[in-house]
């Protein structure tokens, strides 16, 4: 061998001089593509361009330079063999022992809504095939994707070897960041077509941090984020306080943060374990807060309050008393933030686009051993319900009835949420059956009940339902499914108006 080589194509330059400066210190002849060859240039660095290497321009806009037999060969050429040697000394082609490539932003085109032609021409087929051929060759040859990695090689370099666990690694991350590629290519093109579910879902997904620790603290856990979802989702939300979050606090808080997404007018909603346990609307997310905070039992203790809005001072005051571990909120005044920052284990959560609404491309996913969940998202909100008895809810109850609903679509099964048009008052959740599921909501909203109205994830299953919403002073009910001949003509003894929709809002 009578030269050590790199190639050189990166779309991100950022560090690239700096890095090749080093490389020639350590021996290294450069070879470039024609945008990297001239910042490297412009440096001052002695850099080949690749079409000089090859003595052939580049053809197609560069598009098949990666696999002219001078570079393609000299990546892939497993210099431990003799015979390849050979064949490599036969046609004058060396070795190239580094490869650095980024590859082209074709996220930043999706991102942009740029039309489906000009995406799919700005895939980055060659940088893929050069990044898999250094990888599979990675006793020969070292892969270098991620700009982050450039001090890394160099102190490899400077330590006089990379060894096999760091070729390894290198051929790790250039596996990844292409399989990674190809899956949101291929999930481009899913949400172009519009196929929910593909015989094989290739999905990918980047880590927005690592928690505290797991479900337990002996288990370790990250999250991450979809890349093409980019506002509404908690993975990312800014965090402005309190200590790094754990995988229970992440899971708590979507499940606050999905609800109170159903509401447009000012809302806050408390979840404990994923599970409601209050909420409020109102003219303000004030007087949203204090009625969700008075429908908790325990008043927010070691919950989660997501605040479809701004936390000003005022609410800032009325918070600061409260044992929450997260607050979720569009965002934060700086006197409310003077307000809260003192509470050290206060988790404080910034998101403007906790409003928006589910995309299509993205869905529910529910890992089990072995396999994957795959669902679209329920988003149905009781917009085909039919009152089925003689008495007729009143605006007051039709507003409440909406609101409860709302709620129990949220709720695990089997759900009861008892509330008017504004406030829950009790939420019985996760039963075995219906009735349980009742009494503990009629349990937790006692006196309160009286006039108000009640929402199920299902039909009450028995007469004896019937009574215990009349004793409670339930005066109007909304369930999904059907209401049997008996259980109507008791709510009409009762006067207790029932809608009955066509939606079904099951949760595990």
């Amino acid at each position: 061998m009578k030269n050590k080589r790199a190639y050189i194509s990166v779309y991100h330059k950022d560090g690239i001089v700096e890095f090749c400066r080093y490389l020639e210190e350590y021996g290294y002849e450069l070879i470039a593509t024609e945008g990297t060859r001239k910042v490297l240039s412009e440096a001052g660095i002695k850099v080949i361009s690749a079409h000089e290497l090859t003595g052939y321009p580049e053809p197609l806009g560069g598009n098949v330079r990666a696999v002219h037999p001078a570079i393609y060969t000299g990546i892939i050429a497993n210099r431990f063999t003799p015979e390849q040697l050979a064949e490599l000394d036969a046609e004058d082609v060396y070795p190239i022992e580094l490869v650095i490539v980024n590859l082209y932003p074709f996220k930043e085109d999706m991102e942009a809504g740029v039309p489906f032609e000009e995406a799919a021409a700005h895939i980055d087929a060659g940088g893929v095939a050069l990044l898999d051929a250094a990888a599979k060759n990675f006793r020969s040859t070292v892969a270098v994707c991620d700009p982050g990695d450039y001090e890394r090689i160099l102190c490899d370099l400077a330590a006089g070897e990379i060894t096999e666990e760091e070729r390894k690694y290198f051929m790790y991350k250039a596996f990844s960041c292409t399989a990674s590629y190809d899956a949101l290519v291929a999930q481009y093109l899913s949400h172009q077509l519009q196929i929910s579910f593909p015989q094989n879902f290739t999905v990918t997904y980047e880590k927005a941090q690592e928690m505290r620790y797991g479900e337990n603290p002996h288990q370790k856990a990250a999250v991450y984020r979809e890349p093409l979802l980019k506002e509404g989702s908690l993975a990312r939300a800014k965090q402005l306080a309190g200590p790094v979050m754990t995988y229970n606090n992440i899971y708590d808080a979507n499940a606050a943060l999905e609800l109170v997404k159903e509401f447009d007018e000012p809302a806050v909603v408390i979840c404990k374990h994923r599970v409601p346990c209050g909420a409020g609307i109102g003219e303000s997310v004030y007087d949203a807060f204090l009625r969700a905070e008075t429908a908790d039992p325990m008043h927010c203790k070691n919950g989660i309050i997501a605040v479809n809005g701004i936390v000003d001072t005022r609410l800032a005051v009325a918070l600061k008393d409260v044992s929450a571990e997260v607050i979720l909120a569009v965002g934060f005044t700086p006197e409310a933030m003077t307000e809260l920052r003192f509470r050290d284990h206060l988790i404080l959560l910034e998101m403007p686009g906790i409003r928006s609404k589910v995309q299509f491309s993205t869905f529910d996913l529910q890992k089990i051993y072995g396999g994957l969940l795959v669902q679209s998202y329920d988003t149905l909100a009781g917009t085909s319900s039919c009152c089925v008895t003689k008495k007729k809810p009143t605006e007051k109850e039709v507003r409440a009835l909406n609101f409860c609903y709302k709620i129990v679509k949220h709720t695990r099964s089997s759900a009861i949420v008892i509330g008017g048009e504004n406030q829950t008052v009790g939420i019985g959740t996760g039963q075995i059956n219906r009735t349980l599921a009742l009494k503990f909501a009629i349990e937790l909203a006692a006196e309160k009940a009286k006039g108000c109205v009640l929402a199920s994830d299902a039909d009450l299953p028995t007469l004896e339902c019937i009574e215990m919403c009349h004793a409670a002073g339930i005066t109007a009910i909304i369930q999904t499914g059907n209401c049997s001949e008996e259980s109507i003509a008791l709510c009409d003894k009762y006067k207790i108006a029932v809608l009955c929709t066509g939606e079904r809002h099951f949760k595990n």
